[in-house]
């Protein structure tokens, strides 16, 4: 995790979620030069979570709490956010794929 924008990240989805696992990881560097990536190092990033609040939910519905959770971050702040977002014993979906 590194600047601001992930560290903002880090705890919001902490203070909604209470993880058992969380990463916040900055995937910006694999997109310069391609579109939304605007050269503040915090673009683009993968979301790895695991929470009891998705436990019978689906993969939509979790990519909108967490969202919800981010507030005005993804597609304002932060141009692509990739979430594999699991509960506790379950294994979370490779980002963009269907689970």
């Amino acid at each position: 995790m590194t600047g601001p924008v992930a560290t903002e990240m880090h705890a919001l989805l902490k203070a909604a979620f209470a993880p058992t696992r969380l990463e916040v990881i900055n995937d910006s560097h694999q997109h310069a030069g391609h579109s939304g990536h605007d050269g503040s190092g915090e673009s683009h990033f993968t979301v790895v979570i695991e929470a009891q609040a998705f436990a019978g939910q689906n993969r939509v519905m979790r990519q909108r709490m967490v969202n919800k959770a981010l507030g005005d971050i993804p597609g304002q702040r932060v141009h692509a956010l990739a979430i594999r977002a699991s509960a506790p014993g379950e294994t979370a979906s490779p980002a963009g794929t269907l689970a």
